[in-house]
């Protein structure tokens, strides 16, 4: 049996951790949701970094993961090729890559637009990935500060979140898009009150699958995919919020147990 580690500020990486569970039903997933820290998108490069390097290093040393997903857009620009370098002999997947890697081979996708935190707009991630992969395409990166800590504490599939989304999507950076992406694991959350607003005309992209396939063909690649489930998931978190169980109890349709551990 695989440990797979999952790491994000909060809630947010709870998206990445369901798809994979589904699509890889016999291994075993140590999630770390920081959420003392959280959100990380208003926070500075260094700091994020910091904090990332804590939970790998609890992830990999104490709890014996096989591999680590950043499942945080913001931690994966921050931080990914630090973890890579400081924890070789570990596979370290960010969760930028394989959505960057995802548009530029989908041809029919011309003009993409992205939401996401500061940070990761800030940093110039997608924008140089993007432009590095595939010139022709077209895209605009528009920040969305309010979203992640409004789903953070609950806030959506209501009046304010419906308000809220539809201002940032009616900005004039997102006119005459044909995809867009969800640049946050946080935004899953909001992906049907998203799809409403395009009422079924563009295509919504978000990390959730397309990171879980990436994780699997790693497994497979290392022979590292399991048939028989030997251990319960764990699920760890940096500072006890409602908010956090009550999103994980929905996400996964039972009570999952939280485990305190500071960082």
């Amino acid at each position: 049996m695989s440990k797979i580690g999952i790491f994000d500020s909060g809630v947010g990486g709870l998206t990445i951790a369901r798809a994979i569970s589904d699509l890889l039903p016999n291994e075993q997933i140590i999630y770390f949701g920081d959420s003392a820290h959280s959100p990380y998108g208003n926070k500075p490069f260094e700091l994020v970094r910091e904090y990332s390097k804590e939970i790998t290093k609890f992830l990999i040393k104490e709890k014996k993961c096989d591999c680590i997903i950043i499942a945080c857009h913001t931690a994966s620009a921050a931080a990914y090729e630090y973890l890579r370098d400081s924890f070789k002999g570990t596979p370290i997947i960010s969760v930028i890559d394989p959505v960057v890697e995802y548009l530029v081979t989908d041809d029919s996708i011309k003009k993409i637009g992205i939401i996401a935190t500061a940070t990761t707009v800030n940093s110039g991630s997608y924008q140089e990935k993007l432009t590095r992969r595939k010139s022709s395409l077209l895209y605009s990166i528009l920040p969305t500060p309010l979203l992640a800590p409004m789903i953070e504490e609950g806030f959506y599939k209501g009046a304010i979140s419906k308000e809220i989304i539809h201002n940032y999507l009616a900005k004039p950076q997102l006119a005459e898009i044909d995809t867009l992406v969800l640049a946050c694991t946080h935004y899953p959350l909001i992906k049907q009150e998203i799809a409403e607003y395009y009422t079924g005309r563009i295509k919504i992209i978000d990390a959730t699958n397309i990171v879980a396939d990436k994780v699997k063909k790693i497994l497979e690649k290392e022979g590292l995919i399991s048939t028989k489930r030997e251990s319960p998931d764990e699920y760890y978190i940096s500072e006890y919020k409602e908010s956090f169980e009550k999103n994980a109890e929905i996400f996964f349709g039972k009570p999952v147990h939280l485990e305190l551990k500071e960082i």
